[in-house]
């Protein structure tokens, strides 16, 4: 499953940053939604971190709505999708390919998404070198988390008129949980708090990633062939 798994990433990696426009939409609506809130504050005022962490995710979960959209419709625009329901690759395969590369497209978005952060809200991330690592390695956790629930909702949504809308709304009341998860874990990294404290955070976004994975795996084959 390996194989098939890293091929469906690399195929749909090459066609998004061939054709740039899931990247590029998924990029400019994140930087607009934290530029737009910037214009909140006084001058030289600074954001409280819990409020810039939640910036943070909206524009991060704005654009995995985009990427997972974008990822489903190269093979609707090509009439690919029967062709891979017909190939002996296991359907699980795809599902994890497709989140493969989802999580790398949200991953690299956030790059642009957190110097934003600091920038236009006016946050002053400050602390050990064990907070920063904490930091990252927990928005790393989260982003599979909310990948996982995001690849097998693009399923249920695909050839569906607005299916944007519609991902958007079923997407959302399902990773409020790992949401805040990545809130907490992303604030203890802008203040520069201890580490010690983000344990049960940690855990809640590591159990809700493990849990919506093996439900992706189980459940995507029959999704996908449900829009058949």
């Amino acid at each position: 499953m390996l194989k098939p798994t890293l091929l469906m990433a690399l195929k749909d990696l090459r066609l998004t940053l061939t054709r740039g426009a899931g990247l590029v939409q998924a990029l400019l609506l994140g930087l607009v939604l934290v530029f737009v809130f910037s214009l909140s504050r006084r001058a030289g005022d600074l954001v409280p971190a819990q409020t810039a962490a939640t910036i943070f995710w909206l524009a991060s979960l704005f654009s995995l709505v985009l990427m997972s959209n974008a990822l489903f419709s190269l093979e609707e625009e090509s009439n690919a999708r029967h062709g891979l329901i017909l190939s002996p690759a296991p359907l699980a395969a795809v599902w994890a390919g497709k989140a493969m590369a989802s999580g790398l497209l949200v991953a690299a978005s956030q790059l642009a998404f957190m110097p934003a952060t600091i920038i236009f809200l006016g946050v002053e991330p400050s602390g050990p070198v064990e907070s920063w690592l904490v930091g990252i390695a927990g928005i790393l956790i989260v982003d599979w988390g909310l990948v996982a629930v995001g690849t097998l909702l693009g399923a249920l949504a695909q050839g569906q008129a607005g299916r944007e809308s519609l991902l958007s709304l079923v997407l959302f009341p399902l990773v409020i949980p790992v949401l805040l998860a990545g809130i907490r874990l992303t604030t203890g990294f802008l203040e520069g708090a201890s580490p010690l404290g983000a344990g049960s955070w940690m855990g809640l976004a590591l159990g809700f990633g493990a849990l919506y994975s093996s439900v992706g795996l189980l459940l995507f084959p029959i999704l996908y062939r449900a829009g058949d």
